[in-house]
Order: structure tokens, then C-alpha cells, then sequence
């Protein structure tokens, strides 16, 4: 029986984080079933890449670039494919952002949007066309649970995602139809550097013209708390992108996976109770009135979460 010839697939955002580590588990599959361009928008940042994929490099992985946020740029990688071909198309590319509402322009707001949203919205349209045509293909986007849950002082970042989740909840429907499949995969807290230099940066902020209340409830209790809870139940790059490669290797790859199952019930309040007041009070009593319980619930979960004392969880 002749062996299939290598899927081909296009990763955004591969300079670091969940990008890098994706491009790079594609590309040493051992079966070799995966081609995989990882690309990114400054190949000047290529070099941590190129040293992790070692000697996948120019052999099963090779690096474009790509900006998202730029329709030649997006038409220019697409082009260069053979015929156009490709199997999976994986939306990686994204950027945070937090702190207080009054403190966030509205270019800047549209800068989320244009990358987070806007940005996996050109991919898919440049990709489709060839997809319907041959009838086959997948595509992947790296969501977040604040695509399904709103987080305080998250309130643009969890916009761009609630967004995004939307389109492709409706798309899936239609694609189904031409043998295509979309799935929505949903981190919650992620520990890279990225994250901890944003927050640390933040803090030194003084965010001059916001209240006194505002600023206290997010230096002072949101920060902590977020730190809290990346400690507690935040997932490594690496863990988040063996859950997406298990996700292309399927058959009939799921619509929606939610890679941190201590994040489940949290977003479960709000589908518990449709009119939304579970899930906002219970947010609310947490963060602002009974902070200590939401400190000795998160001693508790890393007690249970111990490694001494639990298996350790793996995405299948």
C-alpha cells in the first residue's frame, strides 16, 4: 500500500510561544506525515525557530513570511504554495491586552481586532477557494477561553475572540458541505514570556486620569490574582501545542477543545444560568468580595493538581 504524501501545513505566528512549538512537533513527527511553513511577520526573529527545529529545517519544516494584518503579504505566502495546496491552515497569530478601558485607544483596539480577528479572517479567505475546490481540508484557530468567558480588565482581547468564535461557529455549518472542518481550540492561562513581561509591565503603570477605585482594583486585586492563577493552572506552550497536533491528526477533528480542564467549570457558569448572572456575580464575589476564598481555592486546586498526587493530565 503506497504511503500518503506528507500533509501540507501553514502556521501563523511560529516566532515563539504556541507557534514555535506547533511548527516544531509537525515538523519531527516520526511518521513524517506533516510538510509544515511556519511562518512569521519579522524573519529577523527566525533564529530561536530555525535552532529548535534543528535538522527538520528545509526538510519537513520550512520558514516564510507572512503579516496577517497585510492582504499582499497574506496573497504573496498563499501564491507561493505548489498549485496552492494546503491541508491544514493554523491561525496562531495574535496579540494581548489588558489593563483599564479608558487607558486603551480606540487605534489601539482596532490593532487587536486587525491581528486577533481580522487577521485569521484573510487566512481563511485566501485558503478556501482551494479547500471547496478539492473538497478537503481543516482549519485551525488558536482561540481562548475568554472566547467563551469575559475577564475583567480583558475586555478587547476577550472582544477579538468572542468575534472570531462567532465567524467560525457560523462557518463551520457551510463548510461541512465541501468536506472542510473548523476547530476552535481554547487555552486558558498560558505561562510564556510574553505574558510575564506584559503583566510586570503593567503594573509599573500609573494610568494617569483613571479613578483611584479602577486603578486599585487592577493593580492591586486583578494583577495578583492573574498571577495567581497563571501559577496555578496556567499550561506550558509546549502542552498546548501537542493538544493542537493531536487535533489535526484526527479524522474528524473536533469543533471546539478547551486544552486546560481546570478552566471547564469556570466557563460552565455561563451556560448554567442563560440570564448571565451566575457567571458575572460568581466573578465578581471571587474577585472583589471574598478574595480569600478565591486564594484558598486556588491553594486547593494546586494541591490536587500535584504532581505527587495526580497522574499527569495529557492531551489525547
Amino acid at each position: 500500500m503506497a504511503k500518503a504524501a506528507p500533509r501540507t501545513v501553514l502556521i501563523t505566528g511560529c516566532s515563539s510561544g504556541i507557534g514555535l512549538c506547533m511548527a516544531v512537533q509537525l515538523a519531527r513527527d516520526p511518521g513524517r506525515r506533516f510538510h509544515v511553513i511556519a511562518t512569521m511577520r519579522d524573519l529577523r526573529k527566525k533564529d530561536k525557530l530555525e535552532a529548535a527545529a534543528g535538522d527538520t529545517l528545509n526538510q519537513t519544516l520550512t520558514i516564510q513570511r507572512l503579516d496577517v494584518c497585510s492582504d499582499e503579504s497574506v496573497a504573496e505566502c498563499v501564491n507561493s504554495l505548489p498549485e496552492k495546496q494546503l491541508d491544514v491552515l493554523v491561525n496562531n497569530a495574535g496579540v494581548g491586552l489588558i489593563g483599564p478601558l479608558e487607558t486603551i485607544s480606540i487605534d489601539t483596539m482596532k490593532h487587536i481586532f486587525e491581528t486577533n480577528f481580522f487577521g485569521a479572517i484573510r487566512m481563511i479567505k485566501a485558503v478556501l477557494p482551494a479547500m471547496k475546490q478539492r473538497q478537503k481540508g481543516h482549519i485551525v484557530v488558536i482561540s481562548s477561553v475568554m472566547g467563551l468567558q469575559g475577564i475583567p480588565f480583558n475586555d478587547v482581547y476577550a472582544a477579538s475572540k468572542f468575534a472570531i468564535e462567532g465567524f467560525c461557529e457560523s462557518l463551520a455549518v457551510q463548510l461541512l458541505k465541501f468536506n472542510i472542518f473548523i476547530s476552535l481550540v481554547e487555552p486558558g492561562p498560558i505561562n510564556t514570556e510574553f505574558e510575564m513581561k506584559l503583566m510586570e509591565e503593567v503594573a509599573k503603570s500609573q494610568f494617569p486620569g483613571v479613578d483611584a477605585t479602577t486603578v486599585h482594583s487592577f493593580k492591586d486585586i486583578y494583577l495578583p490574582a492573574s498571577h495567581e492563577i497563571f501559577t496555578t493552572m496556567g499550561q506550558s506552550p509546549e502542552f498546548v501545542a501537542k493538544a493542537v497536533v493531536n487535533i489535526i491528526a484526527k479524522e474528524r477533528p473536533p469543533f471546539r477543545y478547551q486544552t486546560n480542564p481546570l478552566y471547564t467549570p469556570l466557563v460552565a457558569l455561563k451556560y448554567a444560568d442563560t440570564s448571565g448572572e451566575l457567571s458575572v456575580s460568581a466573578y465578581y464575589n471571587l474577585l472583589f468580595r471574598f478574595t480569600r476564598l478565591f486564594y484558598i481555592s486556588t491553594s486547593f486546586l494546586k494541591c490536587i493538581t500535584c504532581r505527587c498526587f495526580r497522574r499527569q493530565i495529557t492531551p489525547t
